[in-house]
C-alpha cells in the first residue's frame, strides 16, 4: 500500500483540522450525554477557539481540546475555563498540541499545570475507493449497527474493557455514543458472533475513529484491522480527504493504525491544573 499522507505536512493547517474535529466529535458526545442523562448536567463551551466539555466528574471527556490553536489564550481565558470545571466539581484538564501558540506553555506552567498524559495523534489521506493490499481477516465481517443494535454495540464495547476492571463505567460511555448525532457505530462479527467495535464522525472533512474496543477472547483474529479497513472506505465513500485517530504512544492501537497508513501528525501532551499545596 502507497503512504498517500506523505503529501501532507503536519503543520498548523492540519493540527487545526483534526483537533477541530475530534473537538466536535466529542461536544457531539456530550449533546448526546444530556439528551439521553438530562440530570448528568453535561455542556460544552468554547472559550479562546478551545472547547471545553463537561461530560462528568470522572469522564476522559471532561477537558479543552484546541487551546492555543485558533486563537492566542489570556489568563482571563484560562480563569474562564478553570471556574468552568471547578464549578462543577472537575478536574481541570487541557490537550495541547506542540503546534498551539508558543505562549500557551508559559501560561500554563504559570498557573501551576503539569504533564500528565501523552497521545499521539495520527492522520491519513483518503480518496475513493480506498483499497488495501493485505487480505482481510477469515471469518471476520464488518457493518453498520441497526437502530435497534446501539445496545449489543454498547455491550460488546463494554466486553473488551472487562479485564480491566472499567466495564461498567465503559458501558455507559458506550451506551452514550451510540446516541450520537452524525456518528456512526461498526459492529466487527467472527464466525457471526460479535467481537469488537469501532466508531466514527466526520466533521469538514476528516474521519475521527474512536471506539476501539475487542472482547478478550476475539483478540489478534485481526478484527480491529477489518474495523479499520470498513470505516475508512465508509469516509472515503462520503467524500472525506482525512482520517485521524488518536491512541497512546506504542500501543496496540498505534501500530494497527499504521498497518493501514497512517502516520503521526504530532504527539499530543494533556496538561492538568495542580491545585495548591495547604
Amino acid at each position: 500500500m502507497t503512504d498517500e499522507g506523505s503529501h501532507i505536512f503536519s503543520d498548523l493547517s492540519l493540527a487545526r483540522r483534526l483537533e477541530r474535529a475530534e473537538a466536535r466529535g466529542n461536544a457531539e458526545f456530550v449533546e448526546a450525554r444530556a439528551r439521553v442523562f438530562p440530570e448528568s448536567g453535561a455542556c460544552w463551551m468554547e472559550v479562546a477557539g478551545a472547547y471545553a466539555m463537561f461530560d462528568g466528574v470522572e469522564s476522559p471527556i471532561t477537558q479543552t481540546f484546541g487551546l492555543g490553536l485558533f486563537a492566542e489564550p489570556t489568563g482571563e481565558d484560562l480563569g474562564r475555563v478553570e471556574g468552568f470545571f471547578r464549578e462543577r466539581g472537575a478536574p481541570v484538564f487541557h490537550e495541547v498540541s506542540p503546534l498551539a501558540c508558543p505562549p500557551t506553555l508559559p501560561l500554563l506552567n504559570g498557573r501551576g499545570y503539569r504533564p500528565v498524559e501523552f497521545t499521539s495523534v495520527m492522520f491519513r489521506a483518503l480518496r475513493p475507493g480506498v483499497r488495501f493490499a493485505e487480505r482481510g481477516a477469515e471469518g471476520v465481517s464488518v457493518r453498520v449497527v441497526g437502530e435497534g443494535e446501539h445496545e449489543l454495540w454498547a455491550r460488546t464495547s463494554a466486553r473488551g474493557w472487562s479485564e480491566s476492571g472499567y466495564a461498567d463505567f465503559m458501558l455507559g460511555l458506550a451506551q452514550v455514543s451510540a446516541k450520537r448525532a452524525d456518528a456512526l457505530s461498526f459492529l466487527a462479527e467472527l464466525d457471526g458472533l460479535p467481537v469488537a467495535t469501532g466508531a466514527m464522525s466526520v466533521c469538514e472533512g476528516v474521519a475521527l475513529l474512536a471506539g476501539a474496543s475487542t472482547v478478550p477472547e476475539a483478540r489478534e483474529r485481526g478484527a480491529q484491522l477489518a474495523l479499520l479497513d470498513a470505516r475508512l472506505r465508509h469516509a472515503a465513500g462520503e467524500g472525506c480527504d482525512l482520517a485521524m485517530m488518536c491512541a497512546l504512544p506504542g500501543s496496540p492501537s498505534q501500530r494497527n493504525a499504521e498497518r493501514r497508513g497512517f502516520r503521526i501528525a504530532y504527539t499530543r501532551v494533556k496538561w492538568g491544573l495542580c491545585d495548591p499545596a495547604p
